[in-house]
């Protein structure tokens, strides 16, 4: 197997032979161990773990916004929520302590604030602190961290290793699609990533545009708040309802402690998740009817569900869309919102018009049309003054940019809850830095994958906003350890006994011969080592 020596082959320099100019570049501080860069969910989840399994380790948490929080301090629109039950969505080491199975927004933000207090990592945060490009060197084995304060000024910290908790998507901005006569429309046209928390909306007609989670939560909490509000979407989505509380958690609470409540109804999630999400992929036609007729006997015949609620694609071809004791059926069974499907033809002073004619009064646009996203929150990486090509590049079992040295990315499920793999890849990554210890080596790295494995997308859904961006993310491969399995029960195995050894993966030590290519084990001996590895 031929390997990526790092874009540039790895070199060591003795420091015993580093001459005056050399020592004089080098930082005069002594580099971090580790940076994690992202103080959301994922960011603060991973460092509450390294924390724990690493407690030696000196870390840094660098966050480009002012507060914390991610996405939840993000997003202020009405409705946000969980599109994942909290059983599974909390961390394991922090369970969800509130009666809730979907939660608000706000309720999950002060979950990640809680997790920052009682884990002391605020004075390891630097929030207002950018990450624009990290550089490594393969002469002195650090990564160059260059960071942009909100004051404009430029910093620049080392670290032997970064955690990558970014997210997916770019918080400056989120996907605004070109309306033909957007500037005739008279009143706001407003994303929900940047909502205006004093738009008053009481009594007034609003469209929102989009029919997936963000909409979905906004259009039962706008017709909540008084508004008359359509939901325009251009095809419908599967919709799925969950109680805001779990009827067998409050039967459990009756005799168990509240620890025991909390593991059996994770176990209890985690379970129907995973079936549920086989089942929709080997029967796809009977989980298509199950889900529109679970539609049809909430709605009744206010609204025509095979027009407005049955999906051209099969289920978790794209996501399934979560909401809570069913607000928003109940939102059009009364009148207060309806559903409108059909393709824009253009924004006039008043409203939408559509291309079958019909025209839709509006005093306020809501674009809930989606993310932009972006890997890595748009960071450039750099190998010894190269740029590093991220989608031409594999992703080493979801985790490890192929070629990249010392840096995991937490890159969570699609079709179970986020954190559920944000917290294996922290573990993992534990377990990683322990092993680097264990064979003293300063370097880790995947190198590059055989001609027999294909390169495929990183995420299989066909969602508008994931097939806009997939051609600036890097691909996963078509099986082990290329391949990123949607499988927490598979993940959770593959995290504790795949092999170390298993020929791509390759440990260097600083003061060894670096330029010397990784062993490389053949495929079917690779298979032969793991039995579930065709899994």
């Amino acid at each position: 197997m031929r390997a990526i020596a790092l874009s540039t082959k790895l070199k060591t320099v003795q420091n015993d032979k580093m001459n005056g100019k050399e020592k004089a570049t080098m930082s005069e501080v002594e580099p971090w161990d580790i940076i994690v860069v992202g103080a959301g969910l994922s960011g603060v989840g991973g460092a509450r773990v390294i924390q724990d399994l690493l407690p030696e380790k000196r870390f840094l948490i660098l966050e480009g916004r002012e507060r914390i929080g991610g996405t939840w301090d993000l997003f202020r629109y009405p409705g946000i929520r969980s599109d994942s039950d909290m059983y599974t969505y909390a961390f394991s080491f922090k369970p969800w302590a509130s009666h809730e199975a979907v939660a608000g927004g706000s309720a999950i933000l002060a979950y990640i604030e809680a997790l920052v207090r009682e884990g002391g990592l605020k004075p390891k945060i630097r929030l207002g602190h950018r990450v624009r490009r990290v550089s490594w060197s393969s002469d002195r084995l650090l990564w160059r961290v260059e960071v942009e304060r909100t004051s404009g000024e430029s910093s620049f910290l080392e670290t032997r290793f970064l955690y990558m908790g970014t997210g997916y998507y770019r918080y400056e901005k989120g996907y605004m699609p070109d309306f033909p006569g957007k500037e005739r429309f008279r009143g706001p046209i407003i994303h929900p990533q940047h909502w205006d928390a004093s738009l008053d909306v009481k009594n007034r007609h609003v469209v929102v545009i989009g029919s997936g989670a963000t909409a979905i939560g906004l259009v039962p909490a706008l017709a909540k708040a008084g508004a008359q509000v359509t939901m325009l979407q251009r095809s419908p989505t599967y919709v799925i309802s969950l109680p805001t509380t779990d009827g067998l958690a409050l039967k459990l609470r009756r005799f168990l402690k509240e620890e025991q409540v909390w593991k059996l109804m994770r176990l209890k999630y985690l379970g129907l998740g995973m079936a549920f999400y086989e089942w929709t992929r080997l029967m796809p036609k009977a989980a298509r009817r199950f889900l529109v007729e679970g539609v049809r006997e909430e709605i009744g015949e206010v609204v025509d569900v095979d027009i407005h609620f049955w999906p051209r694609y099969n289920p978790w071809d794209q996501r399934l869309c979560l909401i809570t004791d069913g607000d928003l059926f109940e939102a059009l069974r009364k009148g207060k919102a309806k559903v409108v499907t059909g393709e824009i033809a253009s924004f006039t002073e008043s409203g939408v018009l559509l291309r079958d004619g019909r025209h839709l009064e509006a005093d306020i646009i809501v674009s809930a049309t989606g993310l932009d996203l972006l890997f890595l929150g748009g960071i450039e990486i750099e190998i010894d003054g190269q740029k590093i090509d991220l989608p031409s590049r594999l992703l080493y079992r979801g985790m490890m940019i192929e070629g990249v040295p010392n840096l995991v990315c937490a890159f969570g499920y699609v079709n179970a809850s986020w954190t559920l793999r944000a917290e294996l890849v922290a573990r993992w990554t534990c377990r990683l830095l322990k092993e680097m210890e264990k064979r003293k080596s300063d370097v880790v790295f995947p190198s590059s994958h055989t001609p027999d494995v294909e390169p495929r997308p990183l995420v299989e859904l066909t969602s508008g906003y994931i097939l806009r961006a997939l051609d600036r993310f890097p691909k996963q491969g078509s099986r082990l350890p290329w391949r990123a399995y949607q499988n927490y029960f598979v993940d959770r195995l593959l995290e504790r006994f795949w092999p170390w050894d298993d020929g791509v993966l390759c440990f260097k030590q600083s003061l060894a011969e670096n330029e010397r290519a990784c062993p490389q084990r053949e495929p079917a001996q690779l298979k032969n080592s793991m039995k579930f590895a065709s899994v």
